[in-house]
Order: C-alpha cells, then structure tokens, then sequence
C-alpha cells in the first residue's frame, strides 16, 4: 500500500486510455527506440527504422508488454 493514508486505494491508478499503445496511429522510429529501452541514437535510429519497415506498426507492439 502506499504510505499516504488521506488517499483512496483508486486515486493512483493510472486510467486504461494512457496505458495502451493504440498503435493504430503512427508510429515513428524514435517511438520504436524509447520502447525498446534504447538511447535515441543515428545508429539506434537507423535500427528502428529497418524494424519498422519490415514489421511495420506491429514492431511497437512486439517491445511494449
């Protein structure tokens, strides 16, 4: 439990809307590089971008759990 004892149990639960990826959009290689845990770097970058081309907008769904 948390050591606030003013608090609800619910008041620190993150809503599902700002858990999911909703890869349905567009999904960038830097999105690809933060999800993997990396540094944006140009090679990291360049990684991303070949993941992203061959796995398209699933490649984002494939790192996140």
């Amino acid at each position: 439990m948390n050591d606030r004892s003013d608090s609800s149990p619910h008041e620190a639960v993150t809503p599902d809307a700002l858990l999911h990826t909703g890869s349905g959009g567009d999904v960038s290689a830097e999105d690809i590089v933060l999800a993997s845990g990396r540094d944006v770097t140009p090679e990291n970058l360049a990684w991303a971008e070949r993941k992203l081309a061959a796995e398209g907008p699933a490649a984002l769904d494939k790192l996140l759990p």
